[in-house]
């Protein structure tokens, strides 16, 4: 895209321009920041990747529908990523450093079609939290943590405005949720049936595919042995 045309792009700086240099102001007042901000706002979305990880070694340990959901996550966020960036095509907001040329902007100013609206990275933030509540609430506060970090360091390094912030969130929470709840649905009855009858340590624990399959494969003997051995010791006692 041309600059000319880059020109004719929204302009967000009127909805809430004051708000934004109010941060980026602070951004000014505190310099000795600045290079931590803008690495640590790229550092962040790697956390998210490990919450992902944990919430998938953990469901290794529970049933089926944990599993499915465990998987769902990082689609799901692929899926809210997407939408925004259907919508950031459409809205084709200009970033701040382009409308608000005068403001105090740490991070380098991307190219002209690299639209504000919504932010990709907050999109990612909000949409981890919201498929991890489906699978551990824990690790979902724990993104939740981050994602409000995520929001209010983008805004700092001057990449977005605050509404960019929370239109990303107001995006990614409903469609990373429902992504996962349809496929969690959808999927469930394929990864239990491919946990139980070929157990691989990518879908189930090692110890808990033992306990699990031992009924499937014939091996009920194991369970019913003791009362078997019970009830002859009975018969030769009363015989006795």
């Amino acid at each position: 895209m041309t600059t000319g045309s880059a020109t004719l792009a929204f302009n967000g700086s009127h909805i809430d321009g004051p708000l934004f240099t109010a941060v980026t102001d602070l951004a000014r007042d505190t310099r000795w920041l600045n290079g931590f901000v803008e690495w640590w706002t790229n550092v962040q979305l790697g956390l998210f990747a490990v919450l992902m990880v944990v919430g998938w070694w953990r469901a290794r340990r529970r049933d089926g529908a944990a599993m499915t959901l465990a998987l769902a996550v990082p689609v799901s966020v692929g899926v809210a990523f997407a939408c925004a960036e259907v919508v950031k095509k459409i809205v084709a907001e200009q970033r701040p450093c382009r409308s608000m040329p005068h403001a105090f902007i740490v991070e380098t100013c991307p190219v002209p079609n690299d639209y504000a609206f919504p932010s990709g990275h907050t999109t990612v933030a909000a949409a981890s939290v919201a498929a991890l509540f489906l699978l551990d609430r824990r690790l979902s506060a724990i993104a939740a943590i981050v994602a409000v970090l995520e929001g209010f360091t983008r805004v700092y390094v001057g990449a977005h405005y605050p509404h960019d912030v929370l239109g990303s969130a107001l995006l990614a929470l409903p469609v990373a949720y429902a992504s996962s709840l349809a496929i969690g649905r959808l999927a469930t009855p394929t990864i239990t049936r491919m946990r139980t009858l070929r157990p691989n340590p990518f879908l189930i624990d090692a110890r808990h595919a033992g306990a699990g399959s031992a009924a499937p494969s014939g091996g009920r003997s194991a369970e019913a042995a003791p009362p078997v051995h019970t009830q002859q010791g009975s018969g030769r006692h009363a015989r006795r």
